[in-house]
């Protein structure tokens, strides 16, 4: 199942496909949208080197703020590396980046288990002022314990995170980072994160600026709810997350009986596995503190499964 859609916005600004620009009457500023730059290597045999130089050489690159990397040619066999060194070896140009996405495609281009990802760091090295990196597949995933003064915002979308790319996000030094997003996904596709890898997370002290925090899409979600509970990162946050996974009665539960939540302005339970008694509890307990609560999307376990029917948003 996969539940990832082309961005219709990043970085704050409309995505739009550069290949789409081609009248110079119409094409928007170089600094009014996030860039996709993409090719499509059942179409023709253009290479992304290709078309990415022809970005550069087309929009002010100086101007450019936002840049998604879309398909790059055949996602399951080409690794990230390729898009993500010539990027880099752009910098000099792309003097006013501040937010990069890698690996914006489709199911019809690959599933996101497909997409061959590598050392994403390597654009965080390449850009001191970057302050958005969203990234898109878990395949050959590596973040490596890194540095950087001025990410605000970190996104990780998998169909299965695994443990060590967790392990390296969460030994990062971050100090600015404000907003961090993990989809944990399933064990099938290498997701083998358990609640205690989160631990420097939960604790409050990793990110201190930290205030909206997503970790989702995750087949423990139940587990992950009750240690956020008792978490003191939450007393600092301002949106919660717990969106597109297992999550159950026993997750909600175990929220509603932990520290207070009131504090929150969101709190984001969307595709989950309530029943609508748990439903009206979360909504009595947060509503009336003026706690906008998402419960939309309410699923049903497979087959006469039950809990073992539940399922995750994005897997395969």
């Amino acid at each position: 199942m996969y539940g990832a859609q082309h961005l219709h916005e990043f970085g704050g600004l409309p995505a739009v496909d550069f290949r789409h620009t081609t009248d110079e009457g119409s094409r928007p500023a170089a600094d009014a949208v996030a860039w996709r730059v993409s090719v499509d290597p059942y179409d023709d045999d253009r290479p992304w080197e290709e078309e990415f130089a022809d970005f550069l050489d087309t929009v002010d690159p100086a101007g450019v703020r936002a840049l998604i990397i879309g398909q790059w040619g055949e996602a399951y066999e080409e690794k990230s590396s390729v898009p993500i060194g010539l990027v880099i070896a752009a910098a000099d140009r792309l003097t006013s980046l501040e937010a990069v996405f890698v690996g914006d495609l489709e199911a019809e281009q690959a599933e996101i288990t497909w997409i061959e990802q590598s050392d994403v760091t390597a654009l965080l090295a390449g850009f001191p002022a970057l302050t958005e990196l969203g990234v898109r597949g878990g395949v050959d995933l590596v973040f490596p314990p890194t540095k950087h003064e001025r990410l605000r915002s970190l996104t990780i979308q998998a169909g299965g995170l695994p443990v060590e790319v967790v392990r390296g996000v969460l030994e990062s030094e971050l100090p600015a980072l404000e907003r961090l997003d993990l989809w944990l996904g399933v064990s099938a596709y290498e997701g083998n994160t358990d609640v205690a890898d989160l631990a420097p997370l939960l604790s409050g002290t990793r990110f201190p600026r930290l205030n909206h925090l997503g970790v989702r899409n995750s087949e423990i979600q139940n587990e992950v709810a009750a240690a956020i509970a008792s978490a003191p990162v939450v007393a600092q946050l301002r949106v919660l997350d717990l969106s597109n996974g297992t999550l159950g009665d026993e997750g909600a539960a175990a929220l509603l009986e932990g520290q207070p939540l009131t504090h929150l302005e969101v709190l984001d339970l969307h595709h989950h596995f309530l029943s609508e008694a748990m439903e009206e509890r979360v909504r009595s307990a947060l509503e009336p503190h003026e706690v906008r609560v998402d419960l939309s999307e309410k699923c049903e376990p497979w087959g006469d499964r039950g809990v073992e029917g539940r399922y995750t948003a994005v897997s395969e």
